[in-house]
């Protein structure tokens, strides 16, 4: 809409002889920047909770997405920041005789294990040599015997840690996984809380783009706010005539049907929205115009799109 007008506007006043100078102010039209409420995430609309021109203040709900794959996740987040927690409770208060004990009989296991694979990869190489078995024997009884001897690091390196004081390095790292599974669960928390949509700023309910039931995609506006005191009368100006004005005077704004009205200059172009594919003559230069924009503090009822006439 904003280069529609821009363009119809910059036309007419490039046609009148002597430019706006000789109208009773210069027409223009009232324009806004919208705020679009969109969700983080795609999903089924559970709720929408205003109406077309509703007035609305910052955090009002807007709108809500479905939750519950969100809540579930969150649940099981929670659920596995309570384990890290309760593993490393445990830890800090160090293993129990018994619990070393168990890690002892599985260590004493694992090397009677390791003792049969050496005797039976032994056998099999002299058989293989024999020629009365398949180098795949052999290489079966390579592959247990490495198993059997990473059984005994492993559990070796058990008996080694259950036996270190308090802060070890088992420790540390269930203190890691604390912190994983806490950050997983303030995520799991803030995807939860994404799915409920609040007003960012006070305004006007101007459009709903969705209905309840439908599938919102991410990032597709599913409400558009027209915000307080965004509304701002854009109107165009002789070349003559714009350095009459300057950011921050006051001009006066009126419409068909009603009171005239305040606004101040926010914004005076530097470019002329027409510019004549010939050299500046004094001729030429009566039929350039410049954008200017002007904030209207009360606009009442007044909407984007209506036509106006502003009057320094």
């Amino acid at each position: 809409m904003n280069e529609f007008f821009a363009g119809v506007m910059a036309a007419i006043m490039s046609l009148l002889p002597g430019g706006a100078s000789e109208q009773a102010g210069y027409p223009g039209y009232l324009e806004a920047d919208y705020v679009y409420a969109a969700p983080v995430s795609a999903g089924r609309i559970a709720s929408i909770a205003v109406a077309e021109g509703q007035a609305i203040g910052v955090g009002d709900t807007l709108f809500a997405l479905d939750d519950a794959q969100q809540q579930a996740l969150l649940t099981a987040a929670q659920a596995r920041v309570e384990a890290a927690r309760a593993t490393l409770e445990n830890l800090e208060t160090g293993s129990r005789v018994e619990e070393i004990d168990v890690i002892r009989a599985n260590l004493s296991k694992a090397r009677a294990d390791l003792v049969l694979a050496q005797s039976n990869l032994a056998r099999s190489e002299k058989l293989l040599a024999a020629g009365t078995v398949a180098p795949v024997r052999v290489e079966q009884d390579q592959a247990a015997l490495a198993a059997a001897e990473a059984q005994v690091a492993q559990l070796t390196a058990q008996v080694n840690v259950a036996e270190l004081p308090a802060r070890d390095a088992q420790q540390v790292a269930a203190e890691a996984n604390l912190a994983v599974a806490a950050a997983d669960a303030d995520r799991a928390a803030l995807d939860l809380r994404d799915r409920q949509s609040l007003a960012p700023v006070d305004g006007t309910v101007d459009r709903l783009f969705y209905t309840t039931g439908e599938i919102a995609v991410a990032g597709a506006p599913i409400v558009s706010i027209l915000p307080d005191g965004a509304l701002k009368a854009r109107f165009f100006v002789p070349e003559v005539e714009r350095s009459a004005l300057s950011v921050g005077q006051v001009v006066s704004v009126s419409c068909d049907g009603c009171a005239a009205m305040t606004a101040t200059v926010t914004y005076l172009a530097s470019e002329p929205q027409i510019t004549p594919p010939v050299i500046y003559s004094r001729e030429e230069r009566s039929r350039l115009v410049y954008l200017v924009e002007a904030g209207i503090a009360e606009p009442g009822k007044l909407r984007p799109g209506q036509p106006v006439t502003v009057t320094p």
